[in-house]
């Protein structure tokens, strides 16, 4: 794992919270964008190195629709720069560590996306992340 990528922030409204963040932050996200596969609409904050990724559900499926059913709005996952996601799931898989997917998806911000399982990690869901490569 070479840095950490972005911290998630689960949340209801992505309109509500894009302008509240914005006074947080005082300037506005730089980039929205639905994920598919997911089912959810992220919007991305850059705040000096780092990225704030707020994360809402656009469908009543959605892994953060059940996640907001069973818990509040707030810190939802930290997630990792890899180099190599595959080569870094089989070694975690080596380590005795579950991986929710067992291929990389394609998540948000031009990203492969893998999330261990938060039961093997403390409670924390960890996504490792790898920038597609055109």
């Amino acid at each position: 794992m070479r840095r950490i990528e972005h911290i998630g922030i689960a949340v209801s409204d992505i309109k509500k919270s894009n302008k509240v963040f914005k006074k947080i932050f005082g300037k506005g996200n730089f980039k929205e964008e639905i994920v598919e596969s997911e089912g959810v609409v992220t919007s991305f904050f850059q705040v000096g190195p780092n990225k704030i990724e707020l994360v809402a559900a656009v469908d009543i499926h959605s892994p953060i629709s059940s996640y907001l059913e069973k818990n509040r709005e707030g810190m939802h996952h930290i997630a990792f720069d890899v180099d190599d996601i595959e080569k870094e799931m089989d070694r975690i898989k080596q380590e005795g560590i579950r991986l929710l997917n067992d291929i990389p998806k394609k998540g948000a911000d031009n990203k492969l996306i893998c999330f261990l399982h938060p039961k093997d990690t403390n409670g924390v869901l960890i996504e490792l992340c790898q920038e597609i490569k055109q």
